[in-house]
């Protein structure tokens, strides 16, 4: 005998996992980002929650504004009554509408007093849209300011180390339109007056407690009645509704699958150009030996007057040394647009067995910065030199430094 079974549905990352296709035909298709090791952070000794706001947090913001804000109070019996505030649950509100007043467990009327309860809740699409709700390609970016990975050290501050800081992103929120119903009852309307008074002030403004959320608030209009029946309690009763925009971000698990929600940046250490004084002191600091070269002609120094050197062509002549050993450096006299140019200076002519200096052979420094050789062209104008930048993506002024090192005199 078969049994029957009821099916069971499919969870959200069941079904997200369905509109995946992989890219190739066969062998398995490409992992999803939220699946990937480097991914993969764990949450050991974090102190920082789920970023969510529910609307149980947007009630709250209501009851805080009205609490610590507007802080609503009477003149009753020569003193100053703060006047409650209660959210009107479904019990509560069906009692106020049958009875006309809200009354305590023991039966006793409650005057002062103001109720509110949430009726409609409405999508908001004139506002942010993450797109796909299973796959949302959109969202904000908070950074941790301090942490065990990213505090301040004084080496950081030598080496010019840049920490690695820590980032959450959060998905962009549903925008949505909710509409209370508001409902202040008192004894006297001079009381009720003081009430309606302190709270159209604070329409229009942000209500909410400022160290969490705040949401938008708008009042169009009071109604005023006041009821009286012959052996009941007079009472004054005032009705309106607050029209807030609020924004709403759920912990749902596809929010978290599709979240990235925690990840780190790229640290960077800066190294700057040190100079050895010789060879053996930069092998002294690297602690490798000396690596054997092929012996060059312009390695070895001429040598005459020697038995056996007849054809005299071994090593290089004095004009050849100094040539290889001129690396003169200068500052630029005069920058106009996009030119440099260094007065009185020529260009090195190479000796015999040596070709002219390629615009690799010179380094151009601007306020310190290596300039590439695709962006200039050192050029010999007359009893000048001068160097034409182009594609520096920055206007050159007068008072830049430019730096020229090479071979010339």
């Amino acid at each position: 005998m078969a049994i029957n079974k009821k099916p069971v549905p499919k969870s959200q990352v069941e079904l997200s996992q369905e509109t995946v296709n992989p890219y190739l035909s066969q062998g398995k298709g490409p992992i999803p980002s939220n699946l990937r090791r480097e991914n993969q952070r764990s949450v050991k000794g974090d102190n920082v929650k789920q970023f969510k706001v529910g609307l149980q947090d947007i009630d709250e913001a209501i009851v805080y504004y009205f609490n610590n804000v507007i802080k609503p109070s009477v003149i009753q019996n020569s003193l100053r009554v703060n006047v409650p505030v209660i959210y009107g649950s479904a019990e509560k509100w069906a009692a106020v509408q049958k009875d006309g007043y809200y009354r305590d467990n023991n039966g006793k009327i409650q005057l002062p007093l103001i109720m509110f309860k949430r009726d409609t809740v409405e999508k908001n699409r004139t506002l942010g849209n993450k797109l796909d709700a299973n796959n949302p390609l959109h969202f904000g970016v908070f950074e941790k300011k301090y942490s065990p990975k990213n505090f301040y050290d004084r080496f950081s501050a030598l080496s010019n180390r840049i920490p690695v800081k820590e980032y959450y992103g959060v998905i962009m929120p549903d925008y949505v339109n909710l509409t209370y119903t508001c409902i202040v009852f008192t004894e006297y309307v001079e009381q009720m007056n003081s009430i309606v008074e302190s709270i159209n002030y604070a329409s229009d403004s942000y209500w909410g407690d400022p160290e969490r959320f705040k949401f938008r608030a708008a009042i169009d209009s009071y109604t005023t009645t006041t009821e009286h029946v012959q052996g009941e309690t007079r009472s004054v009763k005032t009705t309106f509704q607050i029209k807030l925009a609020g924004y709403v971000v759920p912990d749902t698990i596809n929010t978290a699958v599709a979240n990235p929600n925690k990840f780190y940046s790229k640290a960077a250490v800066t190294f700057r150009m040190e100079t050895a004084g010789s060879t053996e002191i930069l092998n002294a600091k690297a602690s490798t030996s000396a690596a054997k070269a092929s012996t060059r002609f312009f390695d070895v120094p001429m040598v005459s007057n020697l038995p056996g050197n007849g054809s005299n062509n071994l090593g290089m002549t004095e004009e050849q040394i100094t040539y290889v050993g001129l690396q003169s450096t200068a500052l630029a006299d005069s920058t106009v647009r996009d030119t440099a140019t260094y007065f009185n200076r020529s260009i090195a002519v190479p000796p015999t067995g040596f070709s002219a200096p390629t615009e690799g052979e010179f380094q151009v420094y601007i306020n310190g910065i290596l300039i590439p050789v695709e962006n200039r062209s050192t050029n010999q104008n007359g009893v000048n030199i001068e160097i034409t930048f182009k594609d520096l993506r920055f206007n050159l002024e007068p008072s830049d430094q430019i730096v020229l090192i090479g071979k010339f005199n």
